[in-house]
């Protein structure tokens, strides 16, 4: 598998570095500023969680969005983390994926957040 190096990153992220820490395979990823960052040596990688199986990227309209009111737009400065996932961007809503839809939220499956 081959880098995706995240450039001109001076931030070292670990446990108790401010930043929502979800896991991400076999290791973990730090949610910061709409990216996923995986610390790898002596840089950090940019991550995308994958879509299929339990974060498949279907429509699913009878969504009962309940954790948010239901007037809430996901996007850039909702208060949900970004996390990429596959060609576009869902946000962490109570252990689990929400993407913006028309006039309501998919559910894009649950991530093991710790």
């Amino acid at each position: 598998m081959s880098c995706k190096v995240h450039g001109e990153h001076d931030h070292k992220h670990g446990d108790n570095c401010g930043h929502q820490t979800i896991k991400h395979g076999d290791h973990d990823c730090y949610l910061h500023d709409g990216h996923m960052h995986h610390m790898h040596g002596d840089h950090v990688d940019d991550h995308t969680m994958d879509v299929g199986g339990a974060n498949a990227s279907s429509c699913t309209p009878s969504h009962d969005c309940s954790s948010h009111d239901k007037g809430h737009k996901h996007g850039a400065g909702c208060g949900h983390e970004g996390v990429p996932h596959g060609d576009h961007t869902d946000y962490l809503v109570g252990g689990h994926l929400h993407s913006p839809c028309g006039d309501h939220c998919d559910d894009h499956g649950a991530v093991s957040v710790k």
